[in-house]
């Protein structure tokens, strides 16, 4: 359960924002959307190689 503490004078607007960002860092939708349809295991091997390889990708072009 995710809460939020409003604080004194602080808008609704403000912890909705807040309120959101927490959700979106507990990855609830993302798990719901992957279980939405199976994966076989190879595919989703394929696409962790494939995000590791951007990922790599962009850390040596910054560097």
């Amino acid at each position: 359960m995710i809460i939020v503490n409003v604080k004194e004078g602080e808008s609704l607007d403000r912890a909705l924002k807040r309120f959101k960002k927490k959700f979106e860092k507990t990855g609830v939708l993302r798990e719901l959307r992957s279980r939405q349809a199976y994966e076989k295991r190879s595919v989703t091997r394929r696409t962790q190689v494939k995000k590791a390889v951007y990922k790599q990708s962009l850390n040596q072009d910054n560097g």
